[in-house]
């Protein structure tokens, strides 16, 4: 995608072959700036302290700290211990642990000498093949926009967090649909929720909409279910971070309550998910899904730009107030219309999902 007219993905390898540069998401939408990774520690504070998110992405980024695990220290001890302290950065999101699985698979055979390159080839493989599969999701969703396009009308869509190209290697999941469809010069507009406590709505996906020049507005996130009620949404469509082999989806918190709405106001709610966020090995989300709790300092503190364009943090809680701050919660498979994938568009259930992935059976 671009950004000041220059194209960029979201991580990418410097010419020095040790280290990655990625883009400082908790810096957006106000500066720009990019950061370089070189050794796994850097990579793992970077994944725990969001500099980089959404669930291809961090897959990605983890691939490639494991790699530079392998060039600290190539053991079959650290080949265990790197991808241990790698996967405990960010418990929910499937895709971090199915890019360590598959690193460690091709690693555990190999010598040590060989281990540190064929993960470094591993992981920029990793990253091609995500935005291969965005596309592939793109191309599948831009069916639904076209369906729910009427004569003379714009198509408004509700997306919740940030499921675009800055959640991924390129293009994005929930949002490559939507790029596809103004690209195809479908009217297309775009109500973001603000997505609270992070503000990933109004920080990142407003960001990127605004860059691709796709009209949007930032809307607090609980507007949706009145905008829904007034017919002012055609169709909803979010992104996950781990999906059920019976077709529960984990994602931002406030999602659950977005496909309630939605649900009772007869509008489709759509799930946009690379292959490798299924987990196959659970069916029932709500119990079986680890949540992650993050500091409730995301809760009480916000940052912003001031007047003169500083950027500060501020205090918004009453003092002695506690705060909770459940980063996910999941929806159960029947409030999904359908899930969108790389492999085509499916139910939200077992047998809809293995209908695309046979292999699985």
């Amino acid at each position: 995608m671009n950004i000041f007219g220059r194209a960029y993905r979201t991580i990418w390898p410097d010419e020095d072959g040790v280290s990655i540069h990625v883009i400082d998401q908790t810096r957006l939408p106000h500066r720009f700036e990019t950061v370089s990774l070189s050794t796994s520690a850097e990579v793992a504070d970077a994944i725990v302290t969001m500099v980089v998110r959404g669930a291809p992405l961090i897959g990605a980024t983890a691939a490639y700290g494991y790699a530079m695990a392998m060039r600290e220290d190539a053991s079959d001890a650290n080949l265990e211990a790197a991808y241990h302290r790698l996967y405990e950065t960010r418990p929910t999101a499937v895709n971090l642990r199915w890019a360590l699985d598959d690193l460690k698979a091709r690693l555990a055979p190999l010598a040590a000498s060989e281990r540190f390159p064929a993960a470094w080839q591993r992981s920029g493989d990793i990253c091609d093949e995500d935005v291969e599969i965005c596309r592939k999701i793109g191309e599948a969703g831009l069916s639904l926009i076209k369906k729910a396009q009427k004569p003379g009308k714009t198509v408004n869509i509700l997306t919740h967090c940030n499921a675009g190209w800055l959640a991924c290697v390129d293009w994005g999941t929930a949002l490559a649909p939507i790029y596809m469809a103004h690209d195809a010069g479908i009217p297309v507009h775009v109500w973001v929720d603000e997505t609270r406590p992070r503000n990933q709505g109004a920080s990142l996906t407003a960001y990127e909409l605004g860059a691709h020049g796709i009209p949007h507005t930032v809307i607090p996130d609980n507007t949706g279910g009145h905008l829904m009620q007034h017919g002012m949404v055609d169709l909803c469509i979010v992104g996950t971070d781990r999906t059920t082999a019976r077709g529960d989806v984990c994602n931002k918190i406030g999602t659950y309550l977005k496909a309630l709405a939605a649900q009772a106001n007869q509008v489709p709610f759509y799930v946009a998910l690379p292959h490798t966020t299924i987990d196959w090995t659970i069916e029932d989300g709500v119990k079986e899904i680890p949540i992650e709790e993050r500091n409730a300092r995301e809760v009480t503190h916000m940052t912003g730009r001031l007047l003169d364009g500083t950027l500060a943090t501020v205090d918004i809680m009453a003092p002695g107030s506690k705060a909770l701050n459940y980063a996910f919660d999941v929806t159960p498979a029947h409030l999904v219309t359908a899930l969108v994938t790389d492999r085509g568009i499916c139910t939200a259930t077992r047998e809809g999902l293995m209908g695309l992935f046979p292999e699985r059976g």
